[in-house]
């Protein structure tokens, strides 16, 4: 009999061995929502269930954004390759720029032409203003004069704000990183010609990070936002990131499919979004993810969440 209970003792190290260092994220909650159908295995579990923390399951949720440029013209240069790291505020791309540098010179021409016509104009204002109390001119020949110098002085202000447009143009021949990240995709080469908007790079941002998940409504008393939580990776080694509870759905939905759960699949759930507040490189878009919130103490029914901002809202 001790034989048979030391054989059982180890056939079930055994296991626990197998299920905790050899079952990923899914397959353990997998074999959860099976094994808790049966006695002893559910009153284990709802006890475990009981405790002041929550694991839930989601998938790390990264922005990417698709550059180009708002005119168009040819690409004269692309100076990254796809997985570069790519800082803020750097140069990343540029048009061919003559056609742009011709525009702000003719800008510049039209002005110079205008304000030497305004100056001519008012010259001529004074002139027939003398010549008016002699009566060697007539007043619709001065106010012809002033006439034509308001337009001259009309003209010049647009073309003042022309020069403007063409200098901006000018400036965005020039492609700029808008924040730290990693290239994904190098879409175009040079020499092609590319309209405004088209993009030509797709960029990975480095931060914000964030964990999407979701919880069911028995769970949702349990959270609330700006709670702490960990998550941890699947990779051997992997170090835990810290974060907080950033948005909760007010929505309930049905769980979609990406989320590997059998028990929840048809259930109603609550959108969840944790950010990770020390990302890394280690973090890649669409990652499984176990997000623990350590402490979970369910709010009073009397209390009620408000943003920070909700009094800016009123």
């Amino acid at each position: 009999m001790k034989r048979f209970l030391a054989f059982l003792l180890l056939v079930i190290l055994a296991v626990l061995f197998y299920l905790f260092y050899f079952l990923d994220h899914a397959q353990r909650l997998d074999l959860h929502t099976h094994l808790v159908k049966y006695p002893p295995f559910s009153w284990f579990m709802r006890s475990q269930a009981d405790s002041t923390s929550l694991e839930i399951y989601g998938n790390v949720d990264i922005r990417q954004v698709d550059l180009g440029f708002r005119v168009n013209g040819r690409v004269q240069a692309m100076l990254f390759e796809e997985g570069n790291f790519v800082p803020q505020g750097k140069l990343m791309a540029f048009l061919d720029k003559q056609p742009y540098v011709d525009l702000v010179r003719e800008e510049k021409a039209r002005i110079e032409s205008t304000r030497v016509s305004l100056e001519n104009a008012n010259k001529l204002v004074g002139r027939r203003g003398k010549l008016l109390g002699t009566g060697g001119i007539s007043p619709q020949e001065v106010d012809d004069a002033i006439s034509s110098r308001d337009v001259f002085a009309a003209t010049l202000t647009l073309n003042e704000a022309s020069l403007g447009v063409a200098e901006t143009n000018l400036q965005d021949t020039e492609l700029y990183s808008p924040s730290d990240g990693i290239l994904l995709t190098r879409i175009r080469e040079p020499g092609t010609v590319v309209r405004e908007s088209d993009p030509i790079y797709t960029l990975s941002i480095l931060s914000p990070v964030w964990v999407r998940t979701y919880v069911t409504e028995r769970q949702l008393g349990l959270i609330a936002p700006d709670m702490p939580v960990e998550i941890y990776t699947d990779i051997p080694g992997g170090i835990v990131y810290r974060g907080h509870i950033g948005f909760i759905s007010p929505v309930a939905e049905f769980t979609p499919k990406t989320v590997e759960t059998t028990q929840l699949r048809t259930d109603l759930v609550y959108r969840l979004r944790a950010i990770v507040d020390n990302p890394d490189y280690a973090l890649k878009q669409g990652m499984p993810v176990t997000v623990k919130i350590p402490d979970t103490n369910p709010r009073p029914s009397s209390q009620v969440w408000e943003p920070a901002n909700a009094s800016s809202l009123r």
